[in-house]
């Protein structure tokens, strides 16, 4: 037997294993509501970014603040808070590294004011090191890395929207 015709059977002999674990492919979260009001300051990107998901994934409708009484759901950004915190010195004492953190706090309620998620912190952080020489190069990432942040905050916002099950 040839090492290929080997390796063909020990894959897919493999297979049923796989499909025993329980792998699936991630897929689009189910919400066990149609109808949304979200909360969020009006300059929020991180609202709008939100806002932009959930609208996306086709299964619920994010209606103005102005129509709360269709809503099946209220979602309220608390806060929204970027931080930078010096982490590093040279031995001159200078800034060599830094640390980005985005916190949003955040609840998820009924019109009448039955709360199904209470109020929740969530936490991105990462680190950047420093350069005085790379100033705009080093801000230009900072401003990815928040981006970055805000997306990991989203996605996870989604999953916990996804593990209300009864309203």
């Amino acid at each position: 037997m040839s090492p290929t015709r080997r390796r063909l059977i020990a894959a897919a002999s493999l297979l049923p294993l796989l499909a025993a674990c329980g792998f699936q492919l991630r897929r689009a979260p189910d919400f066990a509501f149609d109808t949304m009001v979200l909360g969020a300051p009006s300059g929020s990107s991180l609202g709008n970014e939100l806002k932009r998901t959930i609208a996306a994934s086709g299964r619920v409708q994010v209606l103005d603040p102005a129509q709360l009484t269709r809503a099946q759901v209220v979602l309220d950004l608390v806060a929204e808070q970027r931080e930078k915190v010096v982490v590093g010195l040279s031995a001159t004492g200078q800034v060599r590294e830094f640390q980005l953190r985005t916190r949003v706090r955040f609840r998820l309620r009924t019109p009448a004011g039955k709360e199904l998620i209470p109020e929740t912190e969530l936490l991105q952080q990462r680190d950047i090191s420093f350069n005085e020489s790379a100033v705009l190069a080093k801000e230009s990432e900072e401003n990815l890395l928040y981006r970055d942040m805000q997306s990991d905050l989203v996605q996870q916002l989604m999953r916990r929207l996804a593990a209300v099950k009864a309203l």
